[in-house]
């Protein structure tokens, strides 16, 4: 079906809908129609615009051809013409982008989880500012941030630090964020100047709902233990400590924050979350093989990232953008210029596998 005839359709049914909630249905069918129709309204509003767009062109070739048409009609019909072709694609793409497959998970929340990579104690700290900046971030749009795990570095940062973002949108604007992230810089234990590379790991995954999957008590096992670490205030000194493995995956997950019933709940949910993040990238494998592009594989092992703080500038390798304002994004304030190109490059990625 061509993009037309599936327009054409979607303003048919809108218009079958408008007729149907008109003519008195019962509550819960009105309730049914009422959702489809809110939620064709801004598509078949953009629809009608094309199509309005579509016949002034129409009118103005129609004037160009016929030979009656005085010289100063013809001049602004000719001055018209190339101002309403532009409109016209630009309502195409935006009807093109409002047609994408929405995925289910982009309004829930996230588990983000960061890890220290190569580079000893120096990866430990670049994992505590990427955390850090996340949680600016999150603090910025009023998302709530609440520790799930965390290990901390023997001279600060983090070994590994795992939390829950809760909040509108957070798996949208944070979902491009999984993958290898590089630090080039001198380091505070640096006597000489010289730069150091370093990188940390982070991974994304959207909070499971009870829906998305089921853990069956059988499938599982349930260790408590000691807290261990470098010490401070994310540590436990009690057998509070539980690790659950899952045992048809392997996945092992460890919570050791505060009492054993919370650890608990604290491991199962990032339990959840990742065999609802396996399942999903399951089902994405199967799926990209129809896809021309996309923007990055999501895999943890993909470098996506280099923060060179001597230059000042971050440069995201997968879509070769570079920017110079590595103080503002470090700090969480210049992420969005960020999440919006990574967005824009999947949408029209997406799009265009669409159209083949």
């Amino acid at each position: 079906m061509g993009l037309d005839e599936k327009l054409n359709r979607m303003s048919a049914r809108y218009q079958t809908l408008e007729r149907d909630m008109a003519a008195g249905p019962d509550p819960a069918k009105y309730a049914k129609l009422a959702a489809e129709y809110s939620e064709l309204g801004p598509v078949v509003a953009r629809i009608d615009e094309l199509r309005a767009a579509e016949r002034a062109l129409a009118g103005i070739d129609e004037l160009l051809v016929d030979r009656a048409t005085d010289a100063e009609m013809r001049e602004i019909a000719e001055a018209e013409r190339p101002e309403l072709g532009e409109k016209i694609e630009s309502l195409r793409r935006e009807i093109g982008m409002l047609l994408l497959p929405r995925d289910a998970a982009d309004e829930g929340n996230v588990v983000l989880e960061v890890r220290a990579g190569t580079g000893g104690s120096e990866a430990a700290l670049f994992a505590g500012d990427l955390f850090r900046m996340y949680e600016r971030y999150a603090a910025n749009r009023r998302w709530k941030v609440e520790l799930l795990s965390a290990s901390e570095g023997e001279v600060g940062g983090y070994k590994e630090i795992i939390a829950l973002v809760s909040g509108r949108g957070a798996f949208a604007k944070l979902k491009f964020e999984s993958g290898v992230h590089r630090v080039q810089r001198v380091p505070a234990t640096e006597a000489g100047g010289r730069i150091h590379t370093s990188a940390a790991t982070v991974a994304v995954l959207p909070e499971a709902r009870d829906i998305d999957i089921e853990v069956r008590p059988e499938d599982i096992r349930i260790d408590t233990m000691r807290a261990s670490g470098a010490g401070g205030q994310h540590v436990n000194t009690t057998d509070s400590a539980v690790r659950i493995t899952h045992l048809p995956s392997g996945i092992v997950v460890t919570s050791s924050e505060k009492s054993q019933h919370q650890n608990r709940a604290n491991a199962m949910r990032a339990l959840r979350a990742k065999l609802y993040d396996m399942e999903r990238q399951r089902a994405e494998t199967e799926r990209a093989s129809a896809r021309k592009g996309q923007v990055g594989s999501g895999g943890r092992s993909e470098r996506i990232r280099t923060y060179n703080f001597p230059q000042g500038r971050v440069t995201d390798h997968r879509i070769n953008l570079t920017l110079y304002k590595l103080d503002r994004i470090i700090e969480g304030d210049g992420l969005d210029e960020l999440f919006d190109a990574l967005m824009a490059e999947h949408q029209a990625n997406l799009l265009a596998a669409s159209e083949t």
